[in-house]
């Protein structure tokens, strides 16, 4: 790799994901530590300047945006002011902005697979974050690739997952949405979409744009939890049986998750040869990873 990769975000689960996969190629980040207040524009400025990276890839708000269950949306404001600034910044330095996006700024609405040039329709303050963080990078920095994933699922007791397991060893009864779909998206399976594309920038291709990317194949929320029920009854902690189905009105979350959350992937194939990779093949690897550190 000749250029120079800034990582902002390297602790987080899918920021560990990425430099353990380019590790294996010999790939290397500069992943700098927030400071304790977190980033802002005079950090930024700073880090770039002493650094100067070629790419910046920002994970760095990785764990409200696609792990946390909600978020203040005076913090999610905030975090939208700082990558405003960071478009800014790469744009002036002339350096290429890597950001990740999600289904999370459609409405669900329809049950076709949402393509990238549909128009965006959150339901939510997060989904309200991700449109205008696109409407930024595409105004601010010529220079951007934003990835949207599916259903991240990573082995962290933060995210979706975690607490879909930590709920297994109750004794409650659990119920899943029968009619809520969406791609199941190991996170490594999204860090290497995201190394797939760094090398691609690395031959000096143009391909800024936006690009789609979820496991392979889509499925019901309630079939994901059966896989995962599966799987995880084999570390024996497990004490549900069987998991109940319900409507996606009936989810306390209905107003806030897209019901069809579907994307279509075909440009991130045609593009960069990028396949969605089958998602039940991770599944052992979360669950061994994340009964290890709990």
């Amino acid at each position: 790799m000749r250029m120079r990769l800034m990582l902002l975000g390297g602790g987080n689960a899918l920021g560990q994901a990425l430099i353990r996969l380019g590790s294996e190629e010999d790939i290397e980040f500069l992943a700098p530590r927030p400071p304790e207040s977190g980033w802002d524009v005079a950090s930024l400025t700073e880090v770039l300047d002493e650094s100067r990276p070629d790419v910046v890839i920002n994970l760095a708000y990785y764990h409200d945006w696609f792990q946390a269950k909600a978020v203040d949306s005076l913090r999610l404001n905030h975090q939208e002011h700082v990558v405003r600034w960071l478009a800014v910044l790469c744009q002036q330095r002339g350096v290429i902005l890597v950001q990740p996006s999600s289904y999370r700024l459609f409405d669900g609405t329809r049950t076709m697979p949402y393509g990238e040039s549909d128009i965006p329709a959150p339901l939510d303050a997060r989904g309200h974050l991700f449109m205008t963080i696109e409407q930024a990078l595409h105004a601010l920095c010529h220079q951007h690739v934003i990835i949207r994933f599916g259903w991240l699922l990573d082995d962290s007791p933060e995210g979706w997952l975690g607490r879909f397991l930590a709920q297994l060893e109750q004794e409650k009864p659990l119920s899943l949405a029968d009619d809520r779909r969406g791609q199941p998206t190991p996170v490594e399976d999204a860090a290497s979409a995201i190394l797939a594309v760094l090398k691609q920038l690395d031959c000096k291709a143009d391909l800024w744009g936006t690009y789609q990317y979820g496991g392979y194949d889509a499925v019901s929320q309630l079939i994901l939890g059966q896989a995962v029920l599966a799987e995880a009854s084999i570390f024996g902690r497990v004490r549900q049986k069987d998991l109940l189905s319900r409507p996606h009105v009936d989810c306390p979350d209905s107003m806030v998750e897209p019901q069809h959350a579907v994307l279509a992937c075909k440009k991130i194939t045609h593009t960069f040869g990028i396949k969605p990779r089958p998602w039940r093949a991770a599944l052992p690897t979360l669950m061994d990873s994340y009964y290890r550190h709990v």
